[in-house]
């Protein structure tokens, strides 16, 4: 058998970590596109992440040159197998005690678009982009997080692909909305040997009826947020919304906080708050039933918009008559507020990281949130790389 040529080796302590990998490429070329990847997507950089600036190259004068037409064949043409990495990723992830999942975190399901002109790419078209708040055409990618108190790191990310890409349209067997992706990451996560308390989502997928129908057939725990104003079926007099449910909970002030009990929220610099919450009623959901409604608020009083969360869980309330027979361990209101509080905190830092890598957001968050988790601190999440000690 021919012996490997040895690699040029990667800057610092990121060799150790891209050797890890070594036995998935099966040339030296891509042993050595690996690392110029890696190393580009951690050198500090005054612009997005194109490919042009992981070459380190200048936008469009550079794009000719050998360093990043080197780059483009590695990440386009070159066979290698990009799930077989991803899973080497995720091995180390829970090999090491510092990063290891265990059952107190939290898988976030999100999903982010990026502007992408023309029509030729793959994955494009004219959908909604949640960073921009408007539909648009680009490129929309679905994640699944995992995060705790400390860290957070990617698990997974598959591109949305959009009907007009399908002989069928949305009736072609390949095609897949957004929320059949991210139910299906969920499920490899847990498959994959991650554990966590529940699943964490936004109202994009919370309101969904289905979705959560779908991740509590497949035996998953979750806290979604919910519209305010989305509306559901109930008896004349009785609440139709979340709003009105929350409105309609007593609240006397903080001395006699009539349904509301005081809970503690932590926010992401560490500092915390006091806020109320409390399980409502709103059609067949309530404190008992399979879907909890719990909302919870900064000011019972007044429900500021940006201070008050509705939340939708299957997890049962301390106590209640589903407790024993539910495949999920009880959940406190000061625990339904401490899941979802980790997917808050957490969609800030890594919308940051994927839009710093917006030419290859589905890749660029997967890789170098795993090299930096080794070798930056504890607690120090993807957002080290601004600063990671071996790069600056």
């Amino acid at each position: 058998m021919t012996q490997r040529r040895p690699c040029p080796a990667a800057p610092g302590p990121l060799e150790d970590y891209a050797a890890r990998f070594d036995d998935l490429f099966g040339s030296l070329a891509q042993r050595r596109g690996f690392r110029e990847y890696l190393a580009g997507l951690l050198a500090p950089r005054d612009r997005n992440k194109t490919l042009t600036a992981l070459a380190g190259a200048e936008p469009v004068a550079g794009a000719q040159h050998r360093s990043v037409q080197r780059l483009q064949f590695f990440l386009s043409e070159s066979r290698w197998d990009p799930e077989r990495v991803n899973a080497r990723r995720l091995e180390l992830l829970r090999a090491d005690p510092a990063t290891a999942p265990h059952g107190g975190g939290v898988l976030v399901i999100d999903d982010s678009g990026d502007r992408k002109d023309g029509s030729k790419t793959a994955h494009v078209g004219h959908q909604w982009l949640g960073r921009y708040g408007k539909t648009d055409n680009g490129v929309v990618t679905v994640t699944t997080v995992w995060a705790d108190e400390r860290l957070y790191y990617p698990v997974d990310a598959v591109p949305c692909t959009p009907a007009k890409h399908f002989a069928k349209g949305k009736n072609d067997p390949g095609f897949r909305t957004k929320l059949a992706i991210g139910a299906d990451l969920a499920i490899r996560a847990r498959e994959a040997g991650f554990a966590f308390r529940a699943v964490a989502a936004d109202s994009a997928y919370g309101d969904q009826d289905g979705f959560r129908g779908e991740l509590a057939q497949a035996g998953l725990p979750f806290v979604m947020a919910l519209k305010p104003r989305r509306g559901t079926w109930a008896y004349g007099p009785d609440a139709h919304t979340p709003a009105d449910a929350a409105r309609a909970l007593a609240w006397r002030g903080p001395g006699d906080p009539g349904d509301w009990q005081e809970v503690t929220r932590t926010f992401r610099d560490g500092h915390t708050q006091t806020w109320w919450a409390a399980d409502a009623r709103l059609g067949w959901w309530g404190p008992d039933g399979l879907t909890r409604l719990v909302v919870a608020t900064a000011d019972p009083g007044t429900l500021p918009d940006k201070a008050t969360w509705y939340l939708a869980t299957n997890l049962p309330r301390p106590g209640s008559p589903r407790e024993a027979g539910s495949p999920h361990p009880a959940a406190s209101l000061e625990e339904v507020v401490r899941i979802y509080g980790i997917r808050h905190w957490t969609e800030v830092g890594h919308h940051w990281h994927r839009s710093s890598c917006i030419a290859f957001s589905w890749m660029c968050s997967l890789f170098l949130a795993g090299f930096l988790l080794r070798v930056c601190p504890a607690g120090a999440g993807v957002e080290a790389g601004r600063a990671c000690p071996a790069f600056t």
